[in-house]
C-alpha cells in the first residue's frame, strides 16, 4: 500500500510539474509580479501620486482585473528570496536585492501566504501598494504589512502568517509545511489551515481514544494532492490561452520593463548600461519601420529630466547624445533601407520622427530624399526638409546640380515654398537642365523670384524643345511685368520656323513682344501687313493677320497708324482684320472693355 502511495505521489508530481511547465496561469502570474515589482518601485519612489507610478499602478489593475476574471485569484507562497505558485518560482529576487524584493519585504514581515482574490477594486490594489512600500522612517510600532493589512479587514487580499502555521504546526505534529506539498494543491494554504481548523472543532483531527492515536498517524500520511482529469473542451482553452500568451506584443512589454527600470533605478552603473541600450532599442525600432513605437520611446526620453530630476551629468550627455543622434547618417540610411524595401509600409509617425532631428541631419535627409524611390516617402522627406533645413539651404542648393531630375524637381519644390528671392540665381542655372519638367518648375520658380525686370533668362526659354516650358515661359513675358529689348526677340521672329508653329503658339509670341516691347515691335507688324510675299504667302499672311489682332490690343498712336497703314495696303485678308483691330483699339482708347487677358504695355 505505501509503495502505491509513493508510486501515485510520484506520478501526481510528475503531472504537476508537466502542467506548470506550460500552464498559461504561471505565465500570468509571473507577468503580474514583475509588474507589482515596478509598480511598487515606482510608487516607493516617487509616491503614488506621481504620473509614472500612476501610470504603472494603472497599468497592474487592468491586467490583475483580467488575471482574476480568467482564474478567480492570484495565489501565491512567500520564501525568502521567492514566490511560488503550483510549484512553480514565480519570483526570483536578484542578487543583493535587499529589501527592494517584494518576497523579502512580505517574508520579513512574516507573511507566508498572499492571496489576491476576483473583485479586487483599484482602492484595494492602492492601499495594498502603501502597504507593501510604506515610510521605512515611520515611529509606529505596528507598521508591518500585517497589521495595516488587517486594520481594512479586506475581503479580496487574504493572508497567512508564519505565526499561525507554528502555532497550527505544533498542535498538529509538524503537519503544515511551507515548503512541502501545500504548494501543489489547488487549495490556498488559508483554506487548508481553514478546513483543518473545522475538522478538529468536529474532533476530526483529534486523538483517537481508541486507536491509540492513529488518525494523526494517518493525516500524516496523506499526501495532499488532490487528482484531476483535464477534458477535451479544458485542453482547447488550455490551447487557445497559450497562443493568446504566444502573440503579446513583446517589444511593447520590453519597452514597458525599460521604461519602469529608467523610472525607478538607482544605480548609476546600470543607468549608463540603461541609455546604451536605449540606443541599441532606437536603432532597432528605426531598422523595422515602428515609427508609432519609436515615437513613444523619443517621447518619454524628452521628458526624463521632468521624471529623473535626479540625473548626474553623464547620465545627461548620455540621454542627450541619444536625442541629437537620431539624424545620424548611418540612421537615416536604415530608414532609406526599409522604405525602399518595403514600398508600401505604413508610414504613421514617420513624419514625427524626421522633424525630431537636428538641423545636422539635413545632408542626411537631401540623400533620403534622393534615394528614397516611393512618391509618398519623397512627399514626406519633403515636409521635413521644407521645415528643417529652412535656416540652412545649402545643402538643397548644392543638390540641384544632381542629375536626377526628381531629386532636383523636389529641391525646387522645396525652395518655392520658401519664396526666397536670394534663391533666383542658382535656380536660373537650371534652364537648360535636360528634364523639361525640371525646367517648367524652373519658370515657376523665376515666377515667384523674380515676378518683373529684365525677362532675357524667360526669352531664352521660348525656343525650348518641350511646348509646355515655351508656353510657361511665354505666359510669364505676356504679364506686362517684364522687359525685353525687341533686338533680341528679332532672331526668333525672322526665322521661318515661327510660322510652322500653332497658331495659339505664334498668337502667344506676338503678345509676349507687344507686353515687353510695345511700340518699339510696331514696324515690324507694319512690314508684315504690307509687304508682298512669293514665299509662304499663306502662312505669312495668317502671321500679318495675327499682328494686327496684336496691334489693335496694344492700341497706342504708332499702332493705329499701323493699322491704317494695313488697312490700306494689306490683301484683303489683313484688311479685314485691321479693320476690326482699328474698331477694338478705339475701344480701348475711349476705355472701352477689351477683350484682352494681357496687360498693355
Amino acid at each position: 500500500m505505501t509503495t502505491d502511495l509513493k508510486t501515485a505521489q510520484e506520478m501526481m508530481a510528475a503531472a504537476v510539474a508537466a502542467r506548470a511547465a506550460e500552464d498559461p496561469e504561471i505565465v500570468s502570474v509571473k507577468r503580474l509580479l514583475k509588474l507589482l515589482d515596478k509598480t511598487a518601485k515606482s510608487n516607493r519612489t516617487y509616491g503614488s501620486t506621481n504620473p509614472v507610478a500612476q501610470k504603472f499602478t494603472q497599468q497592474l489593475f487592468e491586467e490583475l482585473t483580467r488575471h482574476l476574471a480568467v482564474h478567480s485569484r492570484l495565489a501565491f507562497l512567500v520564501q525568502r528570496s521567492e514566490l511560488l505558485c503550483k510549484d512553480s518560482v514565480v519570483y526570483q529576487a536578484e542578487k543583493e536585492g535587499g529589501s527592494e524584493s517584494i518576497a523579502f519585504k512580505l517574508y520579513a514581515d512574516g507573511i507566508r501566504e498572499l492571496v489576491l482574490h476576483q473583485g479586487l477594486t483599484q482602492e484595494d490594489l492602492s492601499f495594498f501598494l502603501v502597504s507593501l512600500w510604506s515610510d521605512v522612517d515611520t515611529n509606529e510600532d505596528d507598521d508591518d504589512i500585517v497589521t495595516r493589512l488587517w486594520s481594512r479587514n479586506l475581503s479580496t487580499i487574504t493572508l497567512v502568517t508564519a505565526e499561525e502555521l507554528s502555532k497550527f504546526s505544533a498542535g498538529n505534529d509538524g503537519f503544515i509545511r511551507i515548503d512541502g506539498s501545500m504548494s501543489s494543491s489547488d487549495s490556498t494554504l488559508r483554506e487548508l489551515l481553514d478546513r483543518e481548523r473545522e475538522r478538529k472543532k468536529r474532533g476530526g483531527t483529534g486523538t483517537d481514544s481508541e486507536g491509540g492515536g492513529s488518525g494523526n498517524a494517518k493525516s500524516r500520511f496523506q499526501s495532499g494532492l488532490a487528482g484531476y482529469e483535464v477534458t477535451e473542451e479544458e485542453l482547447a482553452v488550455l490551447a487557445q490561452e497559450i497562443e493568446a500568451e504566444r502573440k503579446q506584443d513583446n517589444l511593447m512589454y520590453i519597452l514597458d520593463m525599460l521604461t519602469a527600470i529608467l523610472a525607478s533605478e538607482k544605480s548609476s552603473v546600470l543607468l549608463t548600461k540603461l541609455f546604451s541600450l536605449w540606443s541599441n532599442v532606437v536603432e532597432s525600432l528605426l531598422r523595422e519601420g515602428k515609427w508609432t513605437v519609436l515615437e513613444n520611446v523619443l517621447s518619454l526620453l524628452h521628458e526624463t529630466d521632468a521624471v529623473r530630476p535626479d540625473l548626474g551629468e553623464e547620465h545627461k550627455q548620455q540621454l542627450a547624445s541619444l536625442l541629437n543622434g537620431l539624424g545620424r547618417v548611418e540612421r537615416v540610411k536604415m530608414i532609406e533601407v526599409y522604405l525602399n524595401r518595403n514600398p508600401n509600409a505604413d508610414v504613421k509617425g514617420l513624419s514625427t520622427i524626421l522633424s525630431l532631428m537636428k538641423t545636422d541631419a539635413v545632408s542626411s535627409l537631401c540623400s533620403l530624399l534622393a534615394n528614397v524611390t516611393s512618391p509618398v516617402h519623397q512627399a514626406i522627406v519633403s515636409e521635413a526638409l521644407a521645415v528643417l533645413a529652412k535656416d540652412h539651404p545649402d545643402p538643397l542648393l548644392r543638390g540641384l546640380s544632381d542629375r536626377r531630375p526628381g531629386y532636383v524637381r523636389n529641391l525646387l519644390s522645396i525652395l518655392i515654398k520658401w519664396n526666397n528671392l536670394k534663391f533666383a540665381e542658382p535656380v536660373e542655372k537650371l534652364i537648360r537642365y535636360p528634364d523639361a519638367q525640371v525646367r517648367r518648375e524652373v519658370i515657376r520658380a523665376l515666377g515667384l523670384f523674380r515676378p518683373n525686370g529684365n525677362g532675357t533668362k524667360l526669352l531664352s526659354l521660348s525656343t525650348d524643345e518641350d511646348e509646355g516650358v515655351r508656353f510657361a515661359a511665354l505666359k510669364l513675358l505676356m504679364s506686362g511685368q517684364y522687359t525685353v529689348p525687341f533686338s533680341l526677340w528679332s532672331p526668333l521672329l525672322s526665322e521661318e520656323g515661327l510660322m510652322d508653329r500653332p497658331t495659339s503658339e505664334r498668337r502667344a509670341v506676338f503678345h509676349a513682344v507687344r507686353a515687353t516691347c510695345g511700340d518699339e515691335a510696331v514696324p515690324y507688324w507694319q512690314r508684315l501687313m504690307t509687304e508682298w510675299a512669293w514665299m509662304n504667302r499663306r502662312k505669312k499672311e495668317e502671321l500679318a493677320v495675327i499682328g494686327a489682332e496684336t496691334l489693335g490690343k496694344l492700341a497706342s498712336p504708332a499702332a493705329i497708324a499701323a493699322l491704317s497703314i494695313g488697312a490700306q495696303k494689306g490683301s484683303a485678308a489683313v484688311r479685314q482684320a485691321c479693320a476690326a483691330a482699328l474698331s477694338q483699339a478705339q475701344r480701348l482708347q475711349r476705355g472701352g472693355p477689351s477683350t484682352d487677358t494681357g496687360t498693355t504695355h
